[in-house]
């Protein structure tokens, strides 16, 4: 036993020999940004599994569907606009790889943060939409026409062709939005049907209804190759003599008599 292992007597009473201090820091508190970055990735991983199971629904708009992803990212975009996941996937759009919020949605986002919007004026051919910010006493305008449309070559689309009013609104609820309140828009400060050119944002291609007829049918089998030609030889028996008779024939020439 050595001099370190034997208990030391103080006053006839023995004193186990004193351990080691370790050198060892608190560990740091998580900053708040690193705590909100954590809170935030655990939110990201729920709206990955929400979204595994919503991605093959009809419930999801066609520009996401079959995409997890792309949902999940659009539920975490509207949780920062105050949209419930349900109400996202009816209110953004992927258009052309740009998330963008529908003129309806839009509208809404602007007058859930207080700021107040107007529909003045709309028909056909003219929209006039007013709005002002949360305690502010003046009003800013804004006023979409098919003339203004026509100037940026929109009235050649087939949207414009069939819904011109709803169209003027779209824009001027875009346009009026991002004057009066771009900061409650996060981002997404173009509505879907600037982006898209359609009211609604989504084109689903028609199908052909199924029929039974359609889905017990064969499928149609390829045309058979033509049949190469084939010479034309008869032969007489089996002594070898050939039909001279068969004028056709190619096989053959008539022997030459002395």
């Amino acid at each position: 036993m050595t001099s370190s292992e034997i208990a030391q007597r103080v006053d006839g009473q023995a004193v186990a020999p004193a351990e080691p201090q370790a050198n060892s820091l608190p560990a740091p508190a998580p900053t708040e940004g690193a705590t909100a970055l954590m809170a935030w990735a655990q939110e990201a991983s729920l709206a990955y599994d929400m979204a595994q199971k919503l991605a093959a629904t009809s419930f999801v708009p066609q520009s996401l569907r079959g995409k997890p992803g792309d949902i999940a990212a659009a539920i975490l975009a509207g949780s920062e606009l105050g949209l419930k996941p349900m109400a996202t996937l009816k209110s953004i759009d992927v258009i052309q790889g740009t998330p963008a919020l529908r003129a309806h949605a839009m509208r809404a986002v602007v007058q859930q943060q207080g700021h107040e919007i107007e529909l003045v004026e709309s028909t056909a051919q003219r929209c006039v939409m007013r709005g002002r910010r949360k305690g502010s006493e003046s009003w800013q305008s804004v006023e979409w026409t098919v003339q203004r449309a026509a100037q940026m070559k929109l009235t050649d689309k087939a949207e414009w062709k069939k819904q011109p009013q709803n169209m003027l609104v779209a824009r001027a609820t875009g346009e009026l939005c991002r004057l009066i309140a771009s900061d409650a828009l996060h981002g997404m400060a173009y509505v879907a049907e600037e982006l898209g050119g359609v009211t609604h944002a989504e084109v689903v291609p028609a199908k052909a209804p199924l029929s039974v007829a359609a889905l017990t049918a064969q499928a149609p089998q390829p045309a058979p190759a033509p049949a190469e030609n084939s010479s034309y030889t008869v032969e007489v028996g089996g002594n070898g003599e050939w039909d001279t008779d068969a004028d056709d024939s190619t096989d053959w020439e008539p022997e030459q008599t002395a």
